[in-house]
């Protein structure tokens, strides 16, 4: 199921030189642009901009910040722990007749991107329930990129999220912050 599932998205690629240009950016460049979403957000959601105090408002918001920030740390780095132990391959080197449109050189398993962005998502959605939908379609449309990229499986980014959105409700529930 998981290289049906993969060969599925795989397939969007290789057909035109736009969609892969396409499936490139929402795989390599659209996260950048996540995380700058993400920070304009917070910073004009609690309109720190306009505060002539915007570091007091600052001081006040530290615990939003704290927990977003922890949980997106403690996911990548978690997910960092888990490549090194299940050593996963790539489907362009586990499979010959794949070619993938960028290379990547660490292991698979979980998804680094999957569980960096899932992480975010998560623990801007126990913030902020309409911001955190948009940035869990940003989180999906990302996983789905890098499959049809050729440099995850399904079971990668699945894995990703599963432990970004654990570590996000785990934190959030040692700190009570939402």
């Amino acid at each position: 199921m998981n290289d049906t599932i993969f060969f599925f998205f795989y397939y969007l690629a290789h057909q035109a030189a736009f969609f892969d240009g396409l499936i490139v950016f929402f795989a390599v460049y659209l996260p950048y642009v996540a995380v700058i979403l993400a920070g304009l957000f917070l910073l004009f959601h609690h309109e720190i901009l306009k505060i002539e105090e915007p570091l007091k408002v600052l001081w006040e918001k530290k615990r939003e910040f704290l927990f977003i920030f922890s949980s997106v740390f403690l996911s990548y780095f978690f997910s960092v722990i888990l490549k090194v132990i299940f050593h996963t391959s790539r489907p362009f080197l586990a499979l010959t007749n794949v070619q993938a449109l960028f290379n990547e050189s660490s292991f698979a398993f979980p998804s680094g991107h999957a569980t960096f962005f899932s992480a975010l998502a998560f623990s801007l959605f126990f913030l902020h329930k309409k911001a955190g939908y948009i940035f869990m379609s940003i989180a999906l449309l990302i996983g789905l990129a890098r499959i049809a990229a050729g440099v995850h499986f399904p079971i990668d980014i699945l894995g990703g999220f599963i432990l970004g959105g654990v570590t996000a409700y785990l934190i959030k529930c040692f700190t009570k912050i939402a």
